[in-house]
């Protein structure tokens, strides 16, 4: 079953935004749930976690520029990208856990993972 879907990827020019959303089955913990990226030839990165709805971590390369909020009632998680820059081009992921985990940092190891959305960003 899916438990992650991704939406709203697209291409923009340098300095344009986006918005991603995801779509997070009640099936994950809506505890520490994340955004990841992966550009081609490099390995998975964390973009922001979110804890608790209201806790949230970012990587230094984003920090500023992307806001990741949660929505329970939707059960829906966001990422808001402004100022995008050609290095943000990559397929980004959204990620969830199990119940039960009570840990959450951008270090956190996450077991659930949606499709992908590409995220284009042209100089």
């Amino acid at each position: 079953q899916v438990r992650l879907a991704e939406s709203g990827g697209g291409s923009v020019q340098a300095g344009g935004s986006l918005s991603l959303s995801c779509a997070v089955s009640p099936y994950v913990s809506s505890r520490c749930l994340g955004w990841f990226r992966q550009a081609p030839g490099k390995a998975r990165e964390a973009v922001a976690v979110i804890h608790y709805g209201h806790t949230t971590y970012y990587a230094e390369s984003v920090e500023g520029r992307f806001t990741i909020a949660q929505d329970n009632a939707k059960n829906a998680l966001y990422l808001q990208m402004v100022n995008l820059k050609p290095e943000d081009t990559a397929t980004y992921y959204c990620a969830g856990r199990s119940f039960g985990l009570t840990d959450c940092s951008i270090n956190a190891s996450f077991s659930y993972w949606g499709q992908g959305t590409q995220v284009t960003v042209s100089s």
